[in-house]
Order: structure tokens, then sequence, then C-alpha cells
């Protein structure tokens, strides 16, 4: 009997086994103890599933747009197609193909290049002789000079580039025309250019508005000459193909393009070609980079709060002073002009052609200038009120921060602070847009007061937001979403790791974020960057006087023939180099 109950007792607890099985089971509780090892404090819980969002159409980048990039500059978009490259002589005109590509508007300034050598990335430059200190804030954008062929390649690496190609820096330059100079085909002049001593150092990268390139680039002339990527050899052009071409495969010099601001007028042509041992640095020869397909980093986790230039108005009432020119004569051979100015004036010579004295006689002002030998020349002196000042006030002007951040008044920093991407009942805060995706509304990232997207995005026309060049619409710049941000971003610089929690990029081994771009430069009184205005006499308040000096007699040419380097040659005025016969000669009369 026994064994019957218990078979039947076997047999009951098989069949609520069997059921059990079949419905719904019991969940069941595990306590899992995670130390640091197992999963690190910053490691963010994982993110729900991302819904997707009906596809966007763009229009894609134009020629000419720029975009903030990582290192402070902006990038300037060159389309694909055919240009005029070359100009004649040993540098035959002929047509080139390009793709599409980015670069630089302007060179590298230092305080750019500063950066990389923070990050850990790039050495110091070399301090040349009258070049700028490379550390002075008051140069900071100023070109960076004093670097090697592979200093200024690492620095391009470090930004996702490279050196531009012979062909990409002269399309940029010149436009797809073949202009003889970047802003056209009229002679250089001071306010075009910063060449002939004009002001006989480097200055500011973005100084000459009105010379800029078809394209939006500034000081494709002058100011300081460009490392390029290619080889060089005088006879590639001959033998070079008509797409994309990249230089010879070796060779003992490298390519330089441009000009400086010891460049005569006949040497400014961006068709010009030059080559320096890879090796060489010099007080005039910098760079600027392209990037072939910007792909967007993550963004920073701190960046420095700006004043819109476009906010700023740096006119000014103020009397300008006396500029008259009274005289001219030869004596002892050379030619003189005289220029009466105010008292209280500050002057300037433009360049090297003349040189002034200043001398009061019977109560008069005077400038007494001495012109060129064995020329008629025309130049420039600048008479300034000292009364009246280029640097705008901002004292009423608001600092902002771009899209994605949360400005601290008291520092100026910008921290970056994501958003989610489902608009509030208030709508999408300051800085984004809200708009359609098939049946949702989404807040997207849009152009700041200074009506440009934040680093790494440009404002596309047929989409109507800020979009990466790569065209992915879905990045989640200044949108919290921890897992699309690591499927997307191509990480960060190096010198900086990416903080997952707050899906940014912060500085390492004592690395810093970018704080101003070129043409700013950090005031303490607004905590921002704001508008730099050159230095150097110009602008509001100020004068040029032409002076015309005469030729009074003929000179031996003992200056110019001795001289057998074309560097040296071009840096004296009074001659230029002939390509063809491979000499410094004498310059001729205008």
């Amino acid at each position: 009997m026994n064994k019957v109950r218990n078979l039947a007792l076997a047999i009951f607890l098989l069949l609520v086994f069997i059921l059990s099985s079949c419905g719904t089971p019991t969940p069941e509780v595990v306590t899992v103890v995670v130390t640091a090892t197992d999963m690190p404090a910053t490691e963010p819980p994982p993110a729900e599933p991302t819904q997707s969002l009906a596809p966007v159409a763009l229009g894609g980048p134009q020629a000419g747009e720029t975009i903030k990039w990582v290192d402070g500059s902006a990038l300037v978009y060159i389309p694909a197609g055919q240009f005029t490259m070359g100009y004649g002589g040993d540098a035959p005109a002929h047509s080139v193909s390009l793709d599409a590509y980015w670069i630089q508007q302007t060179k590298v300034t230092n305080q750019m290049y500063n950066l990389c050598v923070q990050a850990g990335v790039c050495s110091s430059p070399t301090q040349e002789l009258g070049g700028p200190v490379f550390t002075n804030p008051s140069f900071s954008s100023n070109p960076v000079v004093g670097v090697t062929w592979d200093q200024a390649q690492m620095y391009c690496s470090w930004i996702q580039g490279s050196l531009p190609t012979e062909a990409q820096w002269e399309k940029a330059a010149r436009g797809s025309n073949g202009n003889a100079y970047p802003w056209g085909n009229s002679e250089p002049t001071c306010d075009l250019l910063n060449f002939a001593n004009c002001y006989g150092r480097t200055t500011n990268v973005n100084n000459y508005d009105i010379g800029k390139s078809p394209f939006g680039l500034y000081d494709m002339a002058g100011n300081v000459f460009e490392w390029v990527s290619d080889w060089y050899d005088a006879s590639y052009y001959a033998q070079s193909p008509a797409d994309n071409p990249a230089g010879p495969a070796t060779g003992q010099y490298r390519s330089v393009r441009g000009s400086s601001f010891e460049s005569a007028d006949t040497q400014v042509s961006p068709a010009i070609r030059r080559f320096n041992e890879p090796t060489d640095t010099g007080r005039d020869i910098g760079f600027r980079c392209a990037v072939a397909n910007p792909q967007p980093f993550a963004p920073y986790c701190q960046l420095t709060a700006q004043v819109p230039a476009n906010q700023v108005d740096s006119a000014s009432s103020c009397t300008l002073p006396e500029a008259v020119v009274v005289d001219q004569y030869c004596q002892n051979g050379d030619g003189y002009g005289v220029v009466q100015i105010s008292f209280g004036a500050t002057w300037e010579e433009r360049g090297t052609r003349i040189s002034c004295q200043e001398q009061i006689t019977d109560g008069v002002r005077r400038l007494i200038c001495k012109g060129p030998v064995g020329i008629e020349s025309t130049n420039e002196v600048m008479i300034c009120n000292p009364a009246c000042t280029n640097q705008p006030d901002v004292s009423n002007l608001n600092a902002f921060c771009d899209a994605g951040y949360t400005l601290n008044a008291g520092t100026g920093e910008c921290s970056y602070t994501p958003i989610l991407s489902q608009p509030a009942a208030g709508g999408c805060p300051a800085g984004y847009l809200t708009i359609q995706r098939g049946d949702q509304q989404v807040c997207a990232v849009g152009p700041g007061p200074d009506n440009s997207c934040p680093i790494g995005l440009y404002f596309d026309d047929l989409a109507g937001f800020c979009v990466p060049p790569n065209g992915q619409v879905d990045a989640p710049y200044g949108l919290d979403n921890a897992t699309l941000a690591q499927q997307t971003y191509a990480g960060c610089a190096a010198g900086f790791n990416y903080n997952s929690n707050f899906q940014c990029c912060q500085p390492s081994g004592g690395g810093s974020a970018p704080v101003c771009a070129p043409g700013f430069i950090f005031d303490n009184a607004s905590a921002a960057c704001v508008p730099l205005f050159e230095e150097a006499l110009g602008g509001t308040g100020c004068v040029a006087a032409r002076i015309t000096t005469v030729k009074c007699s003929t000179p031996e040419d003992k200056v110019c023939k001795p001289i057998n380097s074309e560097s040296r040659c071009v840096a004296n005025l009074n001659c230029v180099w002939n390509e063809g016969a491979d000499a410094c000669e004498l310059r001729a009369q205008p």
C-alpha cells in the first residue's frame, strides 16, 4: 500500500513540474556585486534603443561653405571640378581636375599650433631671428613660422588632414578661372595683402578681407610662404596627371607656395612655384592644412564664450590728422618727398622703399622721406590720430556659447550639456530648431548668433539645420544619446580623452581646449573671445599719404647682381629675381 501511495505522489509531483514549466516562470532574484574593475564608475547605464526617424534630404556643402574645426580654425569647402593651373614659362598653364576637399581658411596661427604642442603631438617651432615670439599672446593670431615640413605635416595629421597638394593650394588661391591673384587681376597693393614690407613683419591671418580668394580664403598671397605636400620637380607639370596630381613620388626638395611680407610685387602671383629643403625653417614660412573628408570628432567638454564679430561696430568719430604732400626734390642723387602732418599724430612708413625722418621748421611739422635709388617710386606713409582706436567697445555686448553648451558668465566657460531630442512643452531650447522627421518632431542644432554652426557642422540649406559634412544627419551633437554618440563620432583628437558620461572630449596631460579662433583674443573684462584688430596703424582715424620720389641717378648694379639666392633677392626691394636666368637683377624703372 505504501508503495502505491509513494508511486501516486511521485506521479503527482511529476505532473506539477511539467505543468509549471509550461506556464509563466517565477523570476529568479540574483544579487551581483560589481567592483571598480568589473565596471568603471564612469560607465553610463545602457541607453534605450534609438527610435527610427524618417530620413532627411541634404543639399550638401556649397562652394565656399565654412565649418568650425577642432583646432579653432575654419575649413572652407572647395567643390570638385576643373581649374587652370600654372601661368606660363617654367609653370605652363594646363587644365587640372580635382576631387572635392576642405582647406583651412587661414594659415595656422601661433595659438592653433600651441594647442597641438600642449596636446603632446607637435614639437615647438624654432624661434627665428626677426620672427614673432611663438608664445607671446600679442601674436596669437599671426601665422606660426619656424616649422619644418615634417612639423607642418604632423599638425595636419592631428586634425584629420594633410598639407594640401600644389594643385589643391593653387585652386583654393586662384579659383576655377585662373585669376592672376587671389582677389582678381588688379595689381597688388598694401590694402590687399601683406607684401613688399608694407609692415615689415607678419600680421593677423585674417587681416585682409578684400584680398580674399574666390572661395573666401585669407592670405593666399603675402604674409608668409606655405609648405605644401608635393616633392618638387621643375618639370613636373609636363608629366603630371590631369586628375588629382599629387607631385613626384620622391625628391630632394618639398614644394613651397605663396609669398611673404617681404616679397616684391612681381613675386606674389600664387601660380609661382618655389621649393625648400624639408628640414628648412624661416621667419617667413608657415602652412595651412587640407582635410579631404572631415569626420566629426566628439564635442569638446569645455570651450570659451565668444562675442560675435557681426555684432561689433568698430566705427568711431574722431578728427582725421593732417597729411599733405608739399614737395619733392633731388639731393646728392637721391629722390625726396615731403609731407606736412599734424602735431600729435603718429606715423609709419609702409614698406622699405621709403625712409622718413621728422623735422619741425617754423612751427610746421614735416616728414622728409627718401625714396629708392635710381627709380621713380610712389609709396605710402600712414598718419594716424592716436585718440582714435580700431579696437571696438564690447562692454554692452553679450557673449554666447554654441548650441549644446551652457555659459558660466563669471568665467566665460562654455560647458557641454546635451539635451533630450524630444521638444519640451515650450519647444526646443535656444540654439536648437524644431524640425519634422516624418510624424515626429525633434530638436536639431541651429546656427548661433555668429551665423555659424558648432564645431564640425555646417548649415545645410535643404535640411534646414546643422549637419556634419559626412552627411550623418543623426549625429547626436548637442543631443543626449550616449550609445549613438559612441557609434557616430570619430573619437577625440590626440591629447584628449572621451568622457562617456558627458559624451565629450576632455584634455589629458595638461592640454587645453581651443580658446579663441583666429582673429579673436580673450578679453578679461568680457570673459570671452572678442574680435582682434591689427595693432599696426591703419583704419579708423588714419590717412595714407602717397609720396612720389623721382629718379635722380642711375646706380651701378652693385647690390642685386652679387645675390645668388632667390629668397635674399626678393627680400631687397631694389631687386627682382629673374626665374629664367636664375639671377638677381636690379628692378627696372616702372
